[in-house]
């Protein structure tokens, strides 16, 4: 990207968006992917992950470019056998060879725990004895298990939140928006301190306005992906970068802020053209 001088950058994994950011995003970045159902935004994150997952592992000659160590996916509510098969059925075999690189993690235990969902539902241990020996591992609320699970990832790594919409609807309904909104601030914080990259989901009109514009302010990126009506009536994909701090201004400077998206099965996530901002 002409004018950036970035020391590092974290690809995303996408072949038509990385040329956009000069290779990658700034590491340490937490980006919130915000859109409609079925605007794509979780089709970011699958594709950006299983394309990360192929260069692990390999030699690395650009010391510019900085591969994840790790790949996590926290799931909130969503199995991780559920994740893997909503997957396979949208993406074909061959792209997800490596897909066994990525480590999930599921905090479903202590998002379910203070619902009057039935424990057999949602626990993996039908016994009394190994659920309160399981339970002895989970904390107190479901930030602070976040907190022990985001501290045992190494650093320089990239992490998906699956859904951060979840963890908010949660955190309001008890009246501790506030402590969440500190949270992700600690978050955007401590990104920077581990190199680490964060994707945090939203599905747009959960939250309110204000609520929504809060979470917003306090990421490094917000990347706005929804359904617009194109000239022939259909619907189309698209992606509007919002906000991204250090990277913005050279977007804007090229008009590069708008972009109409394709998924395949072949190539997942792809950027089909770009469109020009008057």
């Amino acid at each position: 990207m002409a004018g950036i001088k970035l020391e590092q950058h974290m690809p995303t994994g996408l072949s038509t968006l990385d040329p956009v950011f000069d290779g990658g995003i700034p590491p340490g970045s937490v980006v919130l992917l915000k859109g409609d159902i079925g605007s794509g935004k979780v089709e970011f994150a699958y594709s950006s992950m299983i394309s990360l997952s192929h260069l692990m592992g390999r030699e690395n000659p650009n010391k510019k470019v900085m591969i994840p160590k790790e790949i996590r996916y926290i799931t909130v509510t969503k199995r991780k056998e559920s994740i893997i098969r909503e997957i396979s059925l949208s993406f074909h075999a061959d792209i997800l060879s490596n897909i066994d690189k990525i480590k999930f993690d599921d905090l479903s235990d202590i998002y379910f725990d203070t619902s009057l969902v039935p424990i057999s539902w949602y626990s993996e241990y039908d016994d009394i004895i190994e659920r309160m020996t399981a339970r002895r591992k989970i904390h107190e609320n479901l930030l602070t298990t976040l907190s022990f699970t985001l501290d045992e990832i190494e650093h320089q790594s990239m992490v998906i939140i699956d859904s951060l919409t979840e963890i908010a609807t949660q955190y309001i309904a008890a009246g501790r928006w506030p402590d969440l909104s500190a949270y992700l601030r600690g978050m955007q914080r401590v990104a920077k301190k581990w190199n680490t990259t964060f994707y945090l989901i939203l599905t747009k009109g959960i939250l309110n306005q204000y609520q929504e514009i809060e979470v917003s302010d306090a990421m490094d990126a917000v990347i706005h992906f929804k359904w617009e009506e194109s000239s022939s009536a259909k619907r189309q994909r698209v992606l509007y970068i919002e906000k991204f701090r250090g990277v913005m201004i050279h977007l804007e400077d090229r008009d590069l802020v708008k972009f109409s998206v394709k998924i395949t099965p072949e190539r997942g996530f792809e950027v089909s053209n770009i469109r020009v901002v008057i």
